[in-house]
């Protein structure tokens, strides 16, 4: 039972309080009083408004009106204050259509921001309500707000599919619809539910987010649409979030630490809120819940304080709601690394999962044979596999880690096997001062064009995150485990000119532009490279081939060096 750590949400969030009152503009005679966003109204080295800061308005009204162990902010008259100012400056800087910035000028970004911001504002506006302390004379020009927002919500969506997104597209039209009650409001969330159903998974429990199923973004997804559960009772999206249990559980790990590259977006964080909803009647929910809780507690979830001041906005709500929401732990079941030995196989997203003995094997086919070892007593990390990546003497960097549909996957009772081509990846897609000029000049003279705007940012995404080309080197990869050793095979194949200067195999490494990604973590530290020798890679370039084998020995943890096989 981890009922004495519900402590830890209130912590985790009330100790980055003072960080984000620091980044608010709190002077009452400034013309950005009540913006978020530092760098623009102090600092001065952003010139454009970016609304996405103003997500701080939900943690100051839930800080204000809930009582917490340690909260020296609630009740106060200046946290209200502050509170509402970010409100109306957030009502002062929206889009005639009810959209805003995120990332550069005239973006009007969709659910990420305006879809982000509506469910904050709408979530503290239900918080000082409830206390009886939301201005009368406000309230006109803030639901007036709201509903630009939520129309505009309803009537795009984006290129791209992060089911997080659509989830999120939920959730502020639930709200909006709850507050305000326009008829519109209904008819949208039936739309927006509808646009999410398509990229949910029902018989493996994920949601669509690029091309795969990431772990980190699906805790979100459960997170964002129990809140929506909260209010309107819809057993359709109970039934999803359930399904994402089901399936996110085998990735809360034994030593810990949850999700990354394992999932197609390779985030680490956890989102709680969900599954402290849920925690009351689903068991599994409450484990989760549970697990999570303990991890944060011992650092092991992506904190508030070590990310920028764009994402830990993120962070702290979601805490504080955990600690007002936080569920009945009075049945669990145990996670599947817990429990009996097992085979699991996801064939639609190609994920392998074992348990066998005191081992937890984990496998990711569809991003080239990423692989996680545990030994489940020691509560420790044995093997961190990201698979392969090297450099060419062309200057191209390739991976087998992208997620890519022509990848082939065989699984048998003792491991799988994956093989495809290496990825030529876009590891150098950067503005220049006179690129950034250029776009900037762009967005301001055509920008105003929502459906101009959405189709930009759909080739932004593409360049930065799906760019991508098939090599002319192919791997082939082979996991084995038995009761005494993991055996991981690997065959890289040059079928053209292409020759090596470098070849990694293992470690953590990252290859997909994703912005919450890339986080510390120390179990980095017990994940270790293996670079082919300089007689290694003249086998592979003079003869086009090499075959390499390593093996962990399940009883002593330890790995062996690269043997090339004949």
């Amino acid at each position: 039972m981890t009922s004495n750590l519900r402590h830890v949400y209130a912590e985790k969030a009330l100790a980055q309080i003072p960080r984000l009152l620091t980044i608010q503009d709190r002077n009452r005679f400034s013309p950005t009083y009540g913006s978020f966003k530092r760098t623009y109204w102090m600092d001065k080295t952003v010139d454009y408004i970016d609304g996405l800061p103003q997500y701080g308005v939900s943690s100051l009204a839930l800080a204000y009106a809930y009582e917490m162990p340690g909260n020296i902010f609630y009740g106060q008259e200046k946290i209200l204050e502050w509170a509402l100012a970010g409100m109306r400056y957030w009502s002062k800087v929206q889009h005639k259509d009810g959209s805003y910035d995120e990332f550069y000028p005239n973006e009007r970004g969709w659910t990420g921001p305006t879809g982000f911001l509506l469910y904050a504002m709408l979530r503290g506006y239900m918080a000082l309500a409830e206390k009886g302390v939301f201005p009368e004379s406000f309230k006109d020009e803030f639901f007036s707000s709201c509903m630009r927002s939520a129309r505009f919500i309803i009537k795009y969506d984006e290129e791209g599919i992060l089911a997080n997104h659509f989830a999120m597209g939920v959730l502020p039209v639930a709200y909006a619809q709850h507050v305000i009650g326009a008829p519109e409001l209904q008819e949208g969330y039936e739309r927006k539910l509808a646009d999410f159903l398509q990229y949910h998974h029902p018989n493996e429990g994920w949601s669509l987010e690029y091309d795969g199923a990431d772990i980190g973004y699906l805790s979100a997804t459960v997170s964002f649409l129990g809140k929506a559960h909260k209010l309107n009772k819809d057993a359709r999206l109970k039934k999803v979030m359930e399904e994402s249990v089901n399936f996110l559980a085998h990735f809360v790990y034994p030593n810990g630490f949850y999700a990354g590259s394992m999932g197609s977006r390779q985030t680490l964080h956890f989102y709680s809120h969900g599954c402290e909803l849920l925690a009351p009647e689903m068991p599994l929910a409450a484990r989760v819940a549970d697990a999570m809780l303990e991890s944060l507690a011992a650092g092991k979830i992506v904190p508030a304080e070590i990310q920028d001041d764009r994402y830990f906005l993120y962070r702290i709500p979601e805490h504080l709601e955990s600690y007002i929401d936080f569920g009945d732990r009075s049945r669990q079941t145990p996670l599947p690394y817990e429990g009996n030995d097992f085979q699991k196989i996801y064939p639609e997203s190609r994920f392998y999962v074992q348990k066998r003995g005191r081992t937890y094997l984990l496998g990711n086919a569809a991003k080239g044979g990423v692989v996680k070892l545990f030994d489940i007593p020691g509560k420790k990390l044995l093997l961190n596999d990201c698979g392969i990546i090297g450099t060419t003497t062309s200057g191209r960097v390739l991976t087998s880690q992208w997620v890519d549909q022509a990848y082939t996957f065989e699984h048998a009772e003792d491991g799988f096997t994956v093989s495809g081509a290496l990825q030529t990846m876009p590891m150098s897609k950067i503005f220049t001062p006179s690129k950034r000029i250029l776009f900037v000049v762009f967005m301001l003279a055509f920008g105003w064009h929502a459906r101009l705007a959405y189709y930009i940012k759909g080739m932004i995404r593409k360049v930065l995150v799906f760019t991508r080309k098939p090599s002319d080197v192919r791997f082939a990869r082979e996991v084995r485990l038995c009761d005494v050793s993991l055996t991981v095979r690997d065959t890289i194949t040059c079928a053209g000119k292409t020759r090596f200067t470098s070849l990694q195999l293992s470690d953590e490494f990252f290859v997909r532009y994703v912005p919450q990604s890339v986080y510390f973590q120390s179990q980095e530290f017990d994940a270790h490279p293996h670079f082919l020798t300089k007689e290694q890679l003249q086998t592979l370039n003079r003869n086009k081939e090499i075959r390499l084998e390593r093996t962990v020995d399940l009883t002593t943890g330890k790995e062996s060096a690269l043997r090339v096989l004949s």
